[in-house]
């Protein structure tokens, strides 16, 4: 273990450097140095928070308290600043609150200040870190007769490390079409502004109503107007001379717009928060499984009931009480509530609900303690088979996504701004860009039930987010060609599901190895201690993946900065666990969820 190489220097690297920070006292005996490798020329911030990126105009969806310790809290360090700084991150009125929603660069720096400060502490610690900005890995060999990682990159240089991990965070590979106006991200969100002087006088179309989307609004928006606010506190956007035509269609398949910022009793999640480590392990099958709908019947029901009751909502104590009442039964209950047959004006009613609870400090608990229950699952997704993925995917991932996932209240004011200005709409329906299109114009299919129908816009953007990477895409091709990696997987329990699936649009999901159907989760296989695992079924010890993107197949609810403490601390434990007890590095969840139970910011 003495030459570590980490692969990116985002939030997800900085976490690991932190708990590799606290772990010193074990570690500098075995670990002499830590490499760290970024294609960007700055360093310790991640895509989402470098100005190069995003601007003033991007909340950051988490606020202080909510956020991972590292050296210390983001509104301290807010506090901590000149009036000079605070006014360069738009942020010379704000009134410094950890409970406060701060931008997107506001973070950034603080999140490059805190890694600044860790390397630090790590060189006192007796581990050296070296640096490579600009130094982008382009592969990754393994040298299996001497146990050794190389790493080549960009420039031809190859470099030789005893363990690597790979956290590159985001990566943004699909190519705009700038010719028909097709943005296959909105990042950097600079891209899809206009020139000084010039608008989008003109619709432009959002693929996503997701808080990405709302990203490209609030910018847009900024360029193309003003925003006021009363004394009462609404705010009006007014539109600027010349640009009377600019406008914002968003397009979601159900036509939802993501709930809105909550009160949270406990704002950092815990895995073991509401059921112990032997009770999951006690809910498995004789085939070693754990269901989806026996975990939601033994922790979700019991714990979602308390919830409710503190919530004063008895209708869901009651129907929760009732065995017959399904995990499917509580999304569909759950997200109809959430359905209005005007997505801005159902925000403009649950704006209310949400002031009420962020303003006096009331707790939304049905919320959190449903975000909490799924983030106890995904650190044991394995554990299901393959059937419970498919629902998991299909029924529960776009409940969370949009009923779960809180935006920002200042965001929801902005939009109903804009919407009562009649320069924001969402249009409901599966979309697909077609292949044909006029000269200059993207066009658009849209299907809302038995409705079909086209849209031609001359700027359209994808805000879906990042889908799971696949094995064809993974960024280092020569651990593929080697079979150090394979494509991440869950049994089925029985062959007729799977063989249903080989006649859908699904069938490439669907494969057969050793006389077992397996569906492909997404992503590439790793064990619980984010080793990655080969075409054989082993574990390579030399080779960590915490990359979401990479890893959502085995942990389909990692998302956010706590997901990136967690996963990173997961990691770091597992090292120290097996440098301690002098033992081989486990991997299988029964001995890593021991991790765990025994450290207490997991």
């Amino acid at each position: 273990m003495k030459k570590i190489a980490i692969i990116g220097s985002g939030a997800t690297a900085i976490y690991l450097l932190k708990h590799l920070m606290d772990n010193t006292d074990v570690l500098h005996e075995h670990i002499e140095e830590v490499a760290i490798f970024e294609k960007d020329d700055i360093l310790g911030m991640g895509m989402p928070y470098n100005p190069k990126t995003t601007d003033l105009c991007n909340l950051s969806n988490i606020a202080s308290e909510e956020l991972p310790e590292l050296i210390i809290p983001f509104a301290d360090w807010l506090q901590q600043q000149d009036k000079k700084t605070l006014k360069n991150l738009g942020l010379a009125d704000e009134k410094i609150s950890k409970s406060e929603v701060y931008n997107r660069l506001a973070l950034g720096q603080y999140l490059q200040a805190q890694y600044r400060a860790i390397i630090g502490k790590l060189a006192e610690g007796g581990i050296e870190v070296r640096q490579f900005p600009n130094c982008e890995v382009v592969d990754i060999k393994y040298k299996a007769e001497r146990d050794e990682v190389v790493l080549k990159v960009i420039d031809g240089k190859k470099y030789t490390f005893s363990k690597v991990v790979v956290a590159t965070g985001h990566v943004w590979t699909e190519e705009d079409d700038v010719a028909s106006g097709t943005y296959a991200s909105p990042w950097p969100i600079h891209k899809i502004l206009p020139k000084d002087g010039t608008f989008h006088n003109f619709k432009i179309g959002t693929l996503g109503a997701s808080l990405s989307a709302f990203d490209v609004v609030s910018s847009l928006s900024r360029k193309h107007g003003k925003f006021t606010t009363d004394k009462d506190g609404k705010m009006t956007f007014h539109p600027a001379k010349g640009a009377e035509g600019f406008s914002i269609a968003m397009h979601d398949a159900h036509g939802w717009l993501p709930n809105l910022q909550y009160e949270q009793e406990e704002p950092i999640r815990e895995i073991y928060r509401h059921v112990k480590r032997e009770e999951i392990f006690a809910m498995l099958d004789a085939d070693g499984y754990l269901r989806l709908e026996t975990f939601f019947d033994k922790v979700c029901r019991p714990a979602l009931r308390k919830a409710f009751k503190k919530d004063k909502l008895p209708d869901m104590v009651e129907k929760l009480a009732d065995a017959s009442f399904t995990l499917s039964d509580f999304v569909e209950t759950m997200s109809d509530k959430h359905e209005f047959g005007n997505a801005f004006e159902g925000m403009r009613y649950e704006m209310k609900e949400a002031k009420i609870s962020v303003e006096n400090k009331k707790p939304i608990h049905w919320k959190e303690v449903m975000d909490d229950l799924m983030y106890t699952l995904n650190f044991h997704a394995e554990l299901m088979p393959a059937e419970d993925h498919l629902q998991f995917r299909k029924e529960v991932m776009s409940f969370l996504m949009n009923v779960i996932a809180a935006m920002p209240l200042p965001s929801g004011n902005l939009l109903l701004a804009l919407y009562d200005a009649g320069k924001l709409e969402i249009v409901t329906g599966r979309v697909t860009v077609a292949d044909e299109h006029k000269k200059g114009l993207t066009t658009v299919e849209v299907k809302d039930g038995e409705a079909t129908y086209t849209i031609d816009y001359q700027m359209f953007i994808h805000c879906g987010g990042q889908k799971p990477v696949s094995l064809d895409e993974y960024p280092f091709k020569s651990l593929v060609k080697q079979g150090v990696v394979r494509r991440a997987r869950a049994t089925f329990i029985g062959a007729d599901e799977a063989k249903a699936l080989l006649k859908t649009n699904q069938k490439d999901l669907v494969f057969k190895e050793r006389g077992k159907y397996y569906y492909y989760t997404g992503g590439l296989d790793i064990d619980a201690s984010y080793r990655v695992i080969g075409e054989d079924g082993s574990p390579n010890d030399c080779i960590h993946d915490i990359t979401f993107t990479h890893t959502t197949g085995s942990r389909p609810y990692s998302y956010g900065l706590q997901a990136c403490s967690a996963t990173s601390q997961i990691l770091v434990e597992a090292w120290v666990k097996s440098l301690e007890e002098n033992s081989e590095m486990a991997g299988d969840l029964k001995n890593i969820t021991e991790i765990y139970e025994e450290t207490a910011e997991l």
